[in-house]
C-alpha cells in the first residue's frame, strides 16, 4: 500500500489530495450509513419484543449512544496520536463486532448480550460522526462547513437504503433460523466491517497528520495552544457554544426518533412503514449537508445554528399533532427533525473546528463528541418513560420546545462578534 509523503511544514496542500481523502471517506460513510440505520430501525423493536415493555423500549438507543461516547474518547485518543486512519478503522471494526453480538443476542433470547452487544455496536455510530471531522482537517477555512457537509451527505444513500431493506434482511434472518428483527444486523455487521476495511486500506496521507505538518501561523489554525489567557478564553468559548448547539439538537432528534416507530407499531403501522418514516429521517439528517454546508460557510454558523433551534420547534409541533394512523404526517415530522438535527451539526461543527488548536482538535472534538452521545444517551433513555407516562404527544412538543434553548447563546455571541 502506497502512501504520499508529508510536505515540509509550513507548506500548502495540493487540492488534489484533499479530494483524494473525501472520496475515500465518501465511500466509507454509504457503507457505515447503513449500518447505522439498521440500528434505529429495529433495535427498540427488538428490545420491545424481547422485553415485553415499551417503557424499555428507549433502553437500545440509549445503549448504543452510551456507546458511542465510550468509543468516541477511544477513537479521538487513537486519531490524536497516530492519526484519523487507525482511529476511524479501529471504530467501525468494534461496530462490526457489536452488531454480531446483536444477532448471537436475538438468537439465543438473551437480553443481557443484547444490551452489552447493543454498547459495543455504538462504537458505528461515535464512528460516523468522527469521520465528519477528517474531510474538516484539510480543508481551508472557508470551506470547511461544506468539506463536512460532503462527508455527511454520503452517509444518506446507506441511510436511505438501510432501513429499506428492513424487510428482505427480515427474511434473510428468518431463512438462517434467526429473528426477523435481527436481520437488519446483519447488514450492519457486514457494512461496518467493510467501512473498516475501505479507510485502513485507502485512506491515505491521514488528513490529520498532514494538517499538522502543514499548519500555517494564523488564528484558530496554528498547531500551537494559544498563550494569551484572553485568546484561549474565546477558544474555550466558542468551543462551548459548538458543543451546546450539537449536544441540545441530539439530545431532541434521538428522543423524538426513538420513539417514533414503537408509536406507529403500537397503531397497527408494520416495519415496512416504520422504515420508510425513518428512511427519509435518515435522509433529511444527511442529504441536505451541501446546501448546509454553503449555508454556513456564508452566512455563518450562528444564523444556521438558529434555524436548528426552530426546524426541530416546527418537527416537534407535527409530530405532536399528527393523528396516529397518518403516516405522511410522521414522515414530514421525521423530515424536519432530520433537518434540524443537520443544520445543528454543521454549524456545531464548524463553529468547533475554526476554533480548536490543531494540536489540540482531535482530543477537543472527541469530547464534545463524547458530550452528544451522552445527550443522547439521555434522550433514548427519557423518551420510552416519557411516551410509556405521558404520550407520544408530548414527548414530541416538549423535544421541539427543548430545542430553543440555544437560541439566546447564539444570539449573545453574535451581539458580541458585531461589537
Amino acid at each position: 500500500m502506497s502512501s504520499t509523503p508529508a510536505p515540509p511544514a509550513g507548506t500548502a496542500v495540493d487540492p488534489a489530495v484533499q479530494r483524494r481523502i473525501l472520496r475515500v471517506l465518501v465511500v466509507s460513510q454509504v457503507l457505515s450509513g447503513a449500518g447505522l440505520a439498521a440500528g434505529i430501525t429495529v433495535g427498540a423493536l427488538l428490545a420491545q419484543e424481547m422485553l415485553g415493555s415499551t417503557g424499555l423500549a428507549g433502553l437500545p438507543s440509549a445503549l448504543f449512544t452510551a456507546g458511542s461516547a465510550v468509543a468516541a474518547i477511544a477513537v479521538s485518543r487513537i486519531s490524536a496520536a497516530r492519526g484519523r486512519r487507525p482511529g476511524l478503522a479501529a471504530g467501525y471494526a468494534t461496530g462490526a463486532v457489536g452488531s454480531a453480538g446483536v444477532i448471537a443476542a436475538a438468537a439465543l433470547d438473551s437480553p443481557v448480550l443484547l444490551f452489552a452487544a447493543l454498547f459495543v455496536y455504538g462504537a458505528g455510530t461515535a464512528t460516523n460522526l468522527q469521520a465528519r471531522y477528517a474531510g474538516a482537517d484539510l480543508a481551508a477555512p472557508g470551506h470547511r462547513a461544506r468539506a463536512v457537509s460532503t462527508v455527511l451527505v454520503a452517509t444518506t444513500l446507506g441511510g436511505v437504503l438501510g432501513p429499506n431493506l428492513a424487510a428482505p434482511t427480515g427474511d434473510l434472518a428468518a431463512a438462517l433460523g434467526l429473528p426477523r428483527l435481527a436481520g437488519p444486523f446483519l447488514l450492519a455487521g457486514a457494512a461496518y466491517a467493510a467501512a473498516a476495511l475501505v479507510l485502513a486500506a485507502r485512506l491515505r496521507p491521514d488528513p490529520l497528520l498532514l494538517a499538522r505538518a502543514t499548519a500555517t501561523d494564523g488564528p484558530a489554525t496554528t498547531a500551537d495552544v494559544p498563550a494569551d489567557p484572553a485568546a484561549a478564553a474565546r477558544i474555550r468559548n466558542r468551543v462551548l457554544l459548538g458543543a451546546q448547539v450539537m449536544v441540545v439538537t441530539q439530545l431532541v432528534m434521538v428522543a423524538v426518533m426513538t420513539m417514533t416507530p414503537v408509536h406507529m407499531h403500537d397503531h397497527g403501522h408494520g416495519t415496512a412503514a416504520s422504515g420508510l418514516v425513518i428512511a427519509l429521517h435518515v435522509a433529511a439528517m444527511y442529504l441536505p449537508s451541501p446546501l448546509t454546508g454553503r449555508l454556513v460557510d456564508r452566512r455563518g454558523p450562528l444564523l444556521v445554528g438558529a434555524a436548528a433551534g426552530l426546524t426541530l420547534l416546527a418537527a416537534g409541533l407535527v409530530a405532536a399533532l399528527a393523528p396516529a394512523d397518518s403516516v405522511a404526517l410522521l414522515a414530514l415530522a421525521l423530515a424536519l427533525l432530520g433537518l434540524g438535527w443537520n443544520f445543528g451539526l454543521v454549524s456545531g461543527t464548524a463553529i468547533i473546528t475554526d476554533a480548536a488548536p490543531l494540536a489540540t482538535r482531535a482530543r477537543t472534538q472527541g469530547a464534545v463528541d463524547v458530550a452528544i452521545a451522552v445527550s443522547g444517551t439521555t434522550g433514548g433513555l427519557a423518551s420510552g418513560a416519557v411516551v410509556d407516562l405521558a404520550g407520544y404527544p408530548v414527548l414530541a412538543l416538549g423535544g421541539g420546545l427543548l430545542a430553543l434553548v440555544i437560541l439566546p447563546a447564539l444570539a449573545t455571541t453574535a451581539t458580541r462578534t458585531r461589537r
